[in-house]
Formats: C-alpha cells, sequence, structure tokens
C-alpha cells in the first residue's frame, strides 16, 4: 500500500510539472482582466470539476478577490441571475465539452461576460468560446483505471491557487487585509489583537541588582514566567531568564562569586502595547526569544510581559 501512494504522488508531481510548462500569456492576461474587473469573479463547473471549483472560489474570496461559486445546471434554471454584466466567469471543465457549462455560454456571452477557461484541451468548444484560455492537460491520470479524475483535478487545483497567489501579488495583499476576512482564525486573532489585550501585568518579578544569586532564583521562582526583570517598572537595566543561569552555571561553578549583573542580558527587548500579537510573535522568532518586555524602549520603562505560551 505504501508503494500506491508513493506511485500516486510520483504521477500527480510530474502532472504538475507537465502543467507548469503549459503556462503562457493567458495566464497574465487574464489576471490582469480580473484586476481590471470592478465585478466579481464567478466559479462554474460540476462533478469534481465543481468541487475544484468551490476551492478556488473559496480561497479566492479569502485573498481579496471577491468571489463565488455557481452550479451550472441551477445556473440554468435561473441562477444566471447572480450575475452581473461587470462579473467575469472562470468555468472549469477537464475535457472542455461538459454540458452544462455548454449551455449557459450564449447567456453569458449575450450578457458580454468575459470568460476565463481551465480545460485540459485548447480545442475544446469551452476552450474555443472562452475569452482566455488556462491548458491544464496532463498525460495520465494517477487512477490505475486512467477514468477518476485524479492528476488532472490536482493541476486544476494548482492553477486556481496560482490564479489567487498572483493576484494577492498584484494587489500587495497584506496580513492585515487576510486578517479581515479571516476575523476567527489563529491568524486572525494575532493581527487583530494587541500586545495589550495578552500582557501579563500583575505581580511582576522586578528585582534590584544587589541581590544573592538564592533570592534570585527564588524570585524567579515566585514569578512564574523563567525570568526576572532587573530594575524597576520605571526604569529597566536588563533582564536574567533561566537560559541566562543555565549558561552563567556552565561558565562559574562558584555560584558564591555570581551576581545578578554579571548573569543579565543588559539589552532586553521590549516592545509597545499598541503592537499587534502577530507583530510580537514575529519579533521573537527573529529574536529566538520566547518573553517579551511590553512598554516604551526609549525610556526602559516596563508595565507587562508578553509569553507565546502566556496566551
Amino acid at each position: 500500500m505504501e508503494e500506491t501512494a508513493k506511485r500516486v504522488f510520483q504521477i500527480e508531481i510530474e502532472a504538475l510539472q507537465e502543467a507548469a510548462q503549459l503556462i503562457n500569456h493567458e495566464f497574465s492576461n487574464a489576471i490582469e482582466a480580473i484586476l481590471q474587473s470592478s465585478g466579481k469573479l464567478v466559479v462554474t463547473g460540476t462533478g469534481k470539476s465543481g468541487l475544484i471549483g468551490k476551492k478556488i472560489a473559496a480561497t479566492l474570496s479569502s485573498t481579496g478577490t471577491s468571489s463565488f461559486f455557481m452550479h451550472p445546471a441551477e445556473a440554468f434554471h435561473g441562477d444566471l441571475g447572480m450575475v452581473g454584466r461587470n462579473d467575469l466567469i472562470l468555468m472549469i471543465s477537464y475535457s472542455g465539452e461538459t454540458d452544462e457549462l455548454l449551455r449557459i455560454i450564449p447567456y453569458l456571452q449575450w450578457n458580454n461576460n468575459k470568460i476565463i477557461a481551465i480545460t485540459g484541451f485548447p480545442n475544446s468548444t469551452i476552450a474555443q468560446h472562452s475569452n482566455f484560455h488556462l491548458n491544464a492537460h496532463v498525460t495520465n491520470e494517477a487512477c490505475p483505471l486512467k477514468l477518476a479524475p485524479t492528476s488532472s483535478t490536482t493541476a486544476t487545483l494548482v492553477m486556481g491557487d496560482a490564479m489567487a497567489v498572483a493576484l494577492m501579488e498584484a494587489r500587495q495583499f497584506r496580513p492585515e487585509d487576510f486578517a479581515r476576512f479571516h476575523p476567527g482564525g489563529n491568524l486572525g486573532r494575532k493581527l487583530v489583537s494587541k500586545v495589550c489585550d495578552v500582557m501579563r501585568t500583575d505581580a511582576l518579578p522586578f528585582v534590584e541588582a544587589g541581590i544573592t544569586f538564592t533570592e534570585l532564583l527564588l524570585r524567579m521562582s515566585e514569578g512564574r514566567l523563567g525570568m526576572v526583570i532587573v530594575g524597576t517598572s520605571a526604569h529597566v537595566l536588563g533582564v536574567v531568564t533561566d537560559g541566562d543561569l543555565r549558561r552563567a552555571l556552565l561558565r562559574q561553578q562558584d555560584i558564591s562569586r555570581l551576581t545578578v549583573t554579571d548573569i543579565m542580558n543588559n539589552h532586553p527587548v521590549i516592545i509597545s502595547e499598541e503592537e499587534s500579537v502577530y507583530e510580537a510573535e514575529l519579533l521573537m522568532i527573529k529574536k529566538k526569544i520566547t518573553t517579551l518586555l511590553v512598554g516604551d524602549a526609549k525610556e526602559a520603562t516596563v508595565h507587562g510581559v508578553y509569553q507565546i505560551y502566556s496566551r
């Protein structure tokens, strides 16, 4: 069974490489048409192509391109009323001969809607009646019978992803924009939430620079943050983390000779409470740390602590 799985992966990887070589100026022209459009991008397809189309429409909508899925059979029985004159149509049909799609083309042409087609055959009827054709042809399906759409649906899905990413880059779509469409997701919460919303402010472990090593250990344990802040909230001198302690002990076995100033980091990272949680965590990754002091870096004042695992 493992060999079967590996074979399917390999066939579909090769199919994607094949389809990638077929991308040409039609792709750029289709993207430009979407960027210039004042309407929505209506995605339509049936069967497996319809399922892929729903995912593509969802991806487009969440990344800055207003889009929705319309089933072609329902469209033929009234849902064409959803299509505005300024809307673009993305038709998905690997064969390029799907009856349900062919039946709505005359209306779309009458309504002056431009059609972008994703098919596997440039000479197909749908491809020939489209304004822009994106070729997703593959030589082999992963299905051993060469019947069930496998490699072809993967190629179509990736073509949709390529469109979404190209549109995101053209629009300079930012994480903040993504968050507006995903307020309930993890990234959305991080971008919408500020550090002040999640930082710890109670019983912060401030210590004086002159305390003993034993007092330092006790205060760090009491603070339950894995660190202490050297100084006061009005003027911070540095921080000592449990990592700093371990490194100090490796350097100096006689702990009676260790002082807080010997151990502490004189340049703690301080972030503004108005920064987003997203930016705070990017800073932690960049600095390879798990704790940030919250306050005014210029004045070296601190009134909170933010840790990745404190949320």
